[in-house]
């Protein structure tokens, strides 16, 4: 059950990151959007068309929680390739207007969230997340992907409850591909454990998002060789 309080105080913080990351895209040219994005091999505007496909994608899992079906997100990895392409190539206006829409769909949609869900859980391309975050799910990819842009913008900037969204879906990525087994300490106080977490490693939660997202070890500080991890 997610209660109205905190859906509410979830799409707040999500209206906020969208906000923030929508003035940044409307400050990009069309060269700029067709420029490299941290993500490797896509562009800006990928990272764009990938957050407008996915915020649609992402319905299909409100679907699921409020009515106990279970559902696929997308008919296969080629499908999902395919739309980013065909979004990432619209003219600049058409994909931020796309980005836009999608923005205020998913926000609308997770209303229904509000009270009892037909299931506690929901599977993620193999990443079992509880009902009630799917929210803070797509908190973790505005934020994460405004990072991508790779521009003035920075981590630090977004909430710090998005921040550890972020890093909890940083987090689940790694379980899932098996990362070194490690021990998460934040400066914020949080604690996350991968694997047997052998290996302590300590930043603060905008340092772990650059380092388990995107593999920048600039902040980051371990009792032991820094690992190598798996590509998200």
């Amino acid at each position: 059950m997610i209660n109205t309080a905190r859906l509410h105080s979830d799409l707040s913080r999500l209206n906020r990151e969208t906000a923030m990351m929508s003035a940044t895209v409307q400050t990009l040219s069309s060269a700029e959007l067709a420029a490299d994005s941290l993500c490797a091999g896509w562009s800006r505007a990928h990272v764009i068309a990938h957050l407008a496909s996915n915020g649609r994608t992402l319905v299909k899992l409100v679907d699921w929680a409020t009515s106990g079906e279970p559902q696929k997100l997308y008919e296969s990895q080629e499908a999902r390739n395919a739309e980013i392409d065909q979004l990432a190539a619209l003219p600049r206006e058409e994909l931020l207007s796309a980005f836009e829409e999608t923005a205020t769909y998913f926000a609308k949609e997770c209303e229904r969230l509000a009270g009892e869900l037909a299931v506690e859980e929901v599977d993620l391309h193999g990443k079992i997340i509880p009902a009630t975050s799917i929210v803070a799910l797509h908190i973790a990819e505005v934020v994460i992907h405004h990072h991508d842009l790779d521009t003035a913008w920075s981590i630090e900037e977004a909430d710090p409850d998005s921040q550890e969204n972020a890093v909890e879906a940083a987090v689940r990525a790694m379980r899932v591909k098996d990362a070194p087994g490690m021990t998460l300490l934040s400066e914020e106080g949080d604690k996350w454990v991968i694997g047997d977490g052998s290996l302590t490693v300590r930043a603060d939660r905008a340092g772990f998002v650059e380092w388990l997202a995107r593999g920048n070890a600039r902040y980051i500080q371990a009792d032991g060789p820094i690992p190598q991890l798996p590509t998200w």
